[in-house]
């Protein structure tokens, strides 16, 4: 058995659900400690955070990712207890395996044997480690972030290790993410009895010709590093549960997945103009999750490929698709992030999974990034 797969099981063992980290932190900063990592906790409200430094110097290299991992779901519908791992034909079965404990013991093992090889290494080594990422994400790695840009500690390079790959571990790399934009509409009628429409306003049936407007607009066309953006109604309430009431308020919540050719302004002003097109009586209120962030080029796009090609044989894909993550902090710092993990095939479903094998390979894979970019 492997460090990786030993560090592995002993993280998905415990039960981090977010936004708790069940002692993860405290055995991986014991680890990096060994290696000469200078740790520092960072608590805010009920998450926790860790910062961890080797060196001094620049440029800096930086690990980052997150212990908490989303409920488990119904655990009789699992094949075996989410938080006892066990392997079977090869694989790695437990809760966070793929999402992302599988990355963060091989980050750790990745670590150990650089240092042990090169105790003498150019610049830094870093990591920034959050319990707060499957969570609302308010006292995560954006805290850490504000704290790191406030005494103006910088990192050069970030990698990630969200599980970016599809169909082998390395396949594909995350370059950048869409930007998330939320909207809460309320549109606002008048409540009444079914049999007397006249003496009410039905919200649904005001606010339809508008959503059949908003789902119909193209915002863009994407570009040559991120699809078009999409739009998504995804709740819709209204009415009191009884049959014969005309609802008074109906209240929908929609999400935009958007690319850098339009911004989350936009996004809005066009929204504001449907609505008021249909001269409908609303309130709304915006939350931005997140801009969109890329790292087209550069030092660690380079050294994600060498290392891909050599250890795993093959060439990689950049890719911009899928949700949001801690990326989306960090970029707007100046850093070049990049997200690579194991393949996401099972991530957040029952009987969560990560090949063996994969483990290791990535392991190799983050000590020959720290290698091409560290050494050279």
């Amino acid at each position: 058995m492997s460090d990786t797969l030993d560090l592995a099981i002993d993280l998905i063992s415990r039960e981090s659900v977010t936004p708790e980290d069940a002692g993860c932190q405290e055995t991986m900063m014991n680890r990096l400690a060994a290696c000469g990592f200078a740790n520092e906790n960072l608590r805010f409200d009920d998450v926790d955070n860790f910062w961890s430094r080797r060196g001094t110097e620049a440029p800096v290299f930086c690990f980052a990712g997150h212990t908490d991992v989303v409920p488990t779901g119904p655990l009789d519908r699992w094949e075996s207890n989410p938080f006892k791992p066990e392997i079977r034909d090869g694989m790695l079965y437990g809760r966070g395996a793929a999402d992302m404990k599988g990355s963060l013991a091989a980050m750790i093992t990745a670590t150990e044997r650089f240092v042990a090889n090169h105790p003498d290494h150019k610049g830094s080594i870093a990591y920034l480690i959050t319990s707060d990422e499957e969570g609302p994400s308010i006292n995560g790695t954006v805290k850490v972030v504000e704290t790191l840009e406030a005494r103006n500690e910088k990192m050069d390079w970030c990698l990630v290790g969200e599980p970016s790959s599809t169909k082998q571990v390395g396949d594909v790399v995350k370059n950048g993410r869409r930007g998330s934009h939320n909207a809460r509409l309320v549109v606002k009628g008048k409540q009444g009895h079914v049999a007397y429409p006249h003496l009410a306003q039905n919200p649904v049936h005001l606010v339809t010709p508008f959503l059949n407007d908003l789902v119909a607009v193209e915002w863009d066309q994407g570009n040559d590093h991120f699809p078009p953006t999409t739009f998504q109604i995804s709740n819709i309430s209204a009415g009191t549960g009884a049959t014969n009431v005309i609802p008074g308020t109906c209240e929908i919540l929609f999400n935009w997945r958007y690319s850098t050719e339009t911004n989350h302004h936009k996004l809005e002003r066009t929204v504001k103009e449907l609505l008021d097109k249909h001269g409908l009586d609303y309130e709304i209120d915006w939350t931005l999750s997140g801009m969109p962030f890329l790292t087209a080029e550069g030092e660690l796009v380079d050294a994600a490929k060498v290392a891909i090609k050599e250890i795993a044989g093959y060439d990689t894909e950049l890719s911009t698709s899928g949700g949001t993550s801690d990326g989306r902090f960090i970029a707007p710092t100046g850093a070049q992030v990049l997200e690579l993990g194991p393949l996401n095939a099972t991530i957040h479903q029952l009987n969560e999974c990560v090949s063996v094998e994969d483990l290791d390979t990535l392991s190799a894979v983050y000590e020959r990034m720290l290698e091409e970019l560290l050494l050279n």
